[in-house]
Formats: structure tokens, sequence, C-alpha cells
């Protein structure tokens, strides 16, 4: 799609940060009414490239051409101005405010209306959701909203702002199946009204399925661009990473044999009801089902977190009450949980710190101190082992990149010598070389006999990694899938059943 006048184009963006180069010489064209995906790993300079083009950082070489008009930079209100919007993962909304209110409310900053007119701002809100074609209740409070269902208002506000160009920052990372498609309709809809979309996504699945155009960065460069029909997902995996990688799935040894590490019998909870399964040395089993099925729940009980209501759980064929996360390390439980910003890693401590966390009381002497040099032999160990990239163990964890972070929190619980390994959503927000060493990471501990239970709404993970494949729906096990069942379109099409009898 080649026009004589794109809406906006880069040309030999280049940008520093100290003496680190961002950006080198990058060149990028978006056409009116185009989907344009934006490929990377973490660190290729996808953030920078969005910042330079809302307006949030100035390039230091290059021009930014709109129009007639060709620019050295742009501020914030004048990409606005401009009809340049981002949606970036946490929608920058209020969850205080109704959704009418968060709607009306840049318009009334815009104009410094002190005196709020609520008739005009019911008309704003009303104009926002009829142009993406939804039905939303204007009163219900932001906060009490699904993600799919902010997502929509983050939309709907761009739109009040005239965009001409909506840049969505990893917008399906929280969706299920069935809200990725209601999310690409509307961003096809939105190109046949001529908005120019820049979608950034590390799902290259959804990339191809959206994509006009594409556009893959490595190291701060432009590496490949052309139209989406001109690649395939491992083609631009190559091209990201510089290398190719495997895709065989995961299939047990022939010499494996059946040996129960956790077997749940029954076990009930606030929102889990009376699931029964098995999880056995060296095998990887997703567990997976729409978004508030369970799944959550049930990891949360496994690990002492959430209380267990009813049934039993065997470890290693004994039974065991697990009332707390202390009373699960001891049964060689670990937990990698959902948000590993929140929920899994101390930011602002060091990478050697955060590594060691979970069993300071191995580290320990006589007299109850743990010595330097200790702590740093065992952290310096998991860093080599799970070939985390961090330039000393002294730096801040909030410095690396996510799949580093995520394996800073692998490092922190595999140091407990866990038997049984329970991994949330362990590739979220990962880019897809990460993404391949921490599969090849978990695929290694199994061969050496741990029980592995990945919970996951990326159906190819789950369909490359696991060779059974568990599916929770309304708090039960409704569903198991093996062998040759276990792809990724025949669980879409369970899913999908499912989504389907909810709604009747």
């Amino acid at each position: 799609m080649e026009s004589a006048s794109p809406f906006i184009a880069l040309e030999g963006i280049d940008k520093r940060f100290g003496g680190v180069h961002a950006l080198r010489n990058v060149s990028l064209r978006i056409e009116p009414g185009e989907v344009h995906s934006l490929a990377g790993e973490n660190g290729s300079g996808k953030s920078t490239l969005i910042k330079i083009l809302s307006g949030a950082c100035r390039p230091d070489g290059g021009a930014i051409v709109i129009g007639d008009q060709r620019l050295d930079s742009l501020r914030p209100v004048d990409a606005i101005r401009r009809g340049i919007q981002v949606i970036y993962q946490d929608f920058s909304l209020f969850p205080n405010l109704t959704v009418g209110e968060n709607l009306a409310i840049n318009d009334l900053l815009e104009h410094s209306r002190w005196l709020v007119r609520w008739r005009s701002v019911r008309k704003t809100a009303r104009d926002a959701v009829a142009a993406l074609g939804v039905d939303m209740d204007l009163d219900q409070p932001l906060g009490e909203l699904s993600v799919a269902q902010k997502q929509l208002v983050a939309i709907a506000r761009a739109l009040l702002h005239d965009a001409r160009l909506i840049i969505m920052d990893e917008p399906t990372t929280a969706l299920t199946g069935i809200e990725v498609e209601a999310l690409l309709k509307i961003v096809r809809r939105l190109k046949q009204e001529g908005v120019a979309i820049l979608f950034v996504s590390h799902k290259l699945r959804e990339v191809l399925a959206i994509s006009d155009r594409l556009t893959v960065m490595r190291n701060g460069e432009v590496v490949a661009e052309g139209p989406a029909a001109e690649f395939d997902e491992a083609e631009i995996t190559y091209r990201m990473t510089g290398r190719r990688l495997h895709a065989n799935r995961y299939v047990l040894p022939s010499d494996w044999q059946r040996q129960p590490l956790l077997k749940a019998d029954r076990l009930s909870g606030r929102t889990v009801r009376e699931v029964s399964f098995e999880l056995c040395a060296g095998e990887i089993v997703g567990l997976t089902g729409l978004l508030g099925s369970g799944q959550t729940e049930l990891a949360l009980m496994l690990f002492g977190i959430r209380p267990c209501v009813g049934g039993t759980l065997l470890i290693r064929g004994e039974s065991k009450r697990i009332h707390s996360v202390r009373d699960a390390i001891a049964a060689g439980i670990a937990y990698l949980p959902e948000d590993r910003l929140a929920e899994g890693l101390f930011l602002e401590q060091s990478v050697e710190r955060n590594v060691v966390a979970a069993d300071l009381a191995s580290l320990r002497n006589r007299a109850g101190l743990i010595p330097p040099s200790r702590l740093r032999k065992e952290s310096d160990g998991w860093l080599t082992e799970l070939a985390i990239k961090a330039p000393s163990g002294q730096i801040p964890v909030s410095a690396l990149s996510g799949g580093n972070q995520q394996r800073v929190v692998l490092a922190k619980w595999l140091s407990t010598q866990p038997g049984i390994l329970i991994l949330n959503g362990p590739t979220v927000g990962v880019d897809v070389g990460s993404k391949q060493a921490i599969h090849d990471q978990l695929r290694e501990l199994a061969a050496r006999g741990m029980g592995i239970l990945i919970i996951s709404d990326d159906l190819p993970e789950l369909a490359g990694n696991c060779n059974r494949i568990l599916v929770m729906h309304q708090g039960r096990l409704v569903d198991e899938l093996s062998g040759a069942d276990c792809d990724a379109d025949s669980l879409a099409s369970r899913l999908t059943s499912f989504q389907s009898r909810c709604e009747r």
C-alpha cells in the first residue's frame, strides 16, 4: 500500500541515551487507513520509536514528516493536535471515574472547563462509544470493567480527538481469544474509516492476521520492512533475533514412567469446584480456560495463598495441608506469579538480592548472617545457569528486560530446590527470543524430573510445550487434551465452544 503522501514518515531517526545508541538511521512511513505492525525483541528500539512519534522523546537526528511539514521533533501536545494517539498497556484511565467521565475528561481539560456540564459530558461519551459500534453503560465505574472493555474505552477516547494514527502497544496481552478477535474486528473497522494503526505486539500470529505492512527492528535498526503477506512467523522471528529458532513440540521420552508428584482430589476453593488432576515427574502440563475460570485461583490454593475449603492433596503420595507459602515451599512447590512486576520482584533491589530472596535461610552462617561472598556466589551461579543478561548482579532488577526479569523470578524459586513448578503466564510481555529461551529451560527442568504446570492463554505456547492440557470453565476442569489433540487450533475450538455457552 504505497501512496505519494503518507500520513507520517520518519526519516533517518537517530537517538542516543548516554552511551547507548537506541535508534540508528530509522525510517518508517505509515499510510492513512493502514495497519502497520512494529515487531522486535525487548531493547530493539520499539518503545523509543513510539515515544518519538508521540512527542514524549526528542530525536538527536533525522526528521518527522507530517503532510507537507518537515519537523525536527514533536511535543506531546503537537502530536495530539495532529491526530496521533497512543494506547499504552495500562490504558492511562481513571478507575475511580465512570466510563462517561473517562471519555470526557480530556476534552474538559483541553478546553480548561471548570464548570462541568453533565449533559454535554454524556453526549461526548455517547458519540465516542457509538463511533466504535459498541454498547456500554456510561455510568459504570471503570474499575468494574474487564480488560477488554477498558481497552474499548481507551480506543473510544482516542477517536474523540479526531485520531488519525492510533498506536497500540501490546494491546492483546491480557485478552482471551474471543476478545482478541473482537479487538481485531474494531481495528479493521477503524482502518476502513481511514484511521492508521501502528500495532506493536510480541504475538506474531496476531501481527500477521491484522497487518498490511510490517517493520522489524533489531538493536535499534530496521532490519526488514514490507507487505505482511511476504512474512511468516519463522521469518519474522529470524529477522528479530538473527537466528533460526526451533519449533518442535515437547514430547515425553520413550522410557518415561508415570511417577505422580502431585495429586489433587476434588479440591475446592472460593471459585474452584471439585478439581481433580495429577502432575507427574517429567511432565509439562498446561492449564487454560476463559479469563475468570479459576486457573489462577487453583494455583494460589496449591501455593498456600488462597484457602482450600475441600478435597485432598497428595505430594509424592503423602497427604499435605497447604495453609501458607511456607508450607508450599516445604512441600517442594514453587510458583511464578502472573504479574512479575507487582508480585514476583523487588524492583528497586539488586538482581543479586532478588535471586536469593526465597532461600535466605540456606545462605546464613552460624551467626545468622549472610556473608556477601556467599550471596554473590549463589547469585552468579544462577545468572550463569539461566543465561540472565545483566551487566552486574548489583544493578536494580528494574533495569533488565522483561525476559531477563522473568528469568530472575525463575532463578529465585529454583533456588528453593522445588520438585513442582507452577508458572502463571510465564512469557507474558516477553519477546520471542527470550520466550524460546524460557521454554527451553522449562523442558530441561522437566527432563531432570521436575513436574511443571503452565497456566497460560497463549495457545501456541501450550501446544508447543505441554504433553497434556487441562481446560477449566466456571471453576471446574471440563476437558483434557493429549497427544495429537494438543494443538492450538483444537484448543481454540474448545475454548470458543465454552465461550458460546457462557453467552447463551
